[in-house]
């Protein structure tokens, strides 16, 4: 099944430095998916994962400046309106969660001035945002890491670095097991893959039940 995967992205770009770059930018799949097709492709492992890594890191460069302009254009059509702002409230959702957690394990000083609480606020969010990023899962990637970043109120430069880092620390955990794994990287391919199939139903559902009002954020 994983040859014929790979055939049939193939027939689409040929060349194996190109193709496992361009999956590697595929949201849900990312570097964890593009790193073992790289090792089918023939690609050595350190290629495949320098690939994976840049070819993931990078699309969060555009992906943070355009999300809310994108979001805002698509709700001016009136019937994707509600889809818009329904995927809207899950990411808004997931970032609150996601800060909830991050100040009930960090807590803030009780003794802080206002000032130093709103640096240190922000840099458990940021904290919090890299190790999201760092676990090799479906939907704990670049795309949705991205997202939260903006949703949180997070600006560039405090969201580009944790995801540069957060990344590195999946990568590497993807290439060591394609490394030790590699006489298994189909089963690893149909893992992966298993995983973002059923990663992408349950977020269709959760959009699918997430309210359909717009936040005043």
């Amino acid at each position: 099944m994983a040859d014929k995967l790979v055939e049939i992205l193939q027939r689409f770009i040929s060349n194996e430095n190109i193709l496992t770059l361009l999956i590697s930018a595929f949201p849900l799949i990312e570097l964890k998916g593009a790193i073992p097709i790289g090792l089918k492709l023939g690609l050595s492992i350190w290629k495949s994962a320098l690939l994976g890594y840049f070819g993931s890191t990078l699309v969060s460069i555009p992906l943070f400046f355009l999300l809310i302009p994108i979001f805002n254009l698509l709700k001016k059509i009136p019937f994707l309106k509600k889809l818009i702002v329904k995927i809207e409230n899950v990411f808004y959702e997931k970032s609150r969660k996601l800060a909830e957690d991050a100040y009930k394990k960090k807590g803030l000083g009780e003794s802080l001035s206002e000032e130093e609480a709103v640096k240190q606020s922000r840099k458990i969010l940021r904290n919090a945002l890299l190790i999201f990023v760092a676990v090799p899962f479906p939907v704990t990637g670049i795309w949705t890491g991205t997202a939260i970043g903006v949703f949180l109120g997070l600006s560039f430069k405090e969201t580009f670095p944790a995801i540069v880092i957060g990344n590195l620390i999946a990568g590497t955990i993807i290439t060591l097991l394609s490394a030790f794994l590699s006489a298994y990287v189909d089963i690893i391919i149909y893992v992966l893959f298993a995983i973002a199939i059923v990663m992408l139903i349950v977020l269709i559902v959760k959009i699918a039940l997430a309210p359909n009002t717009e936040k005043n954020n």
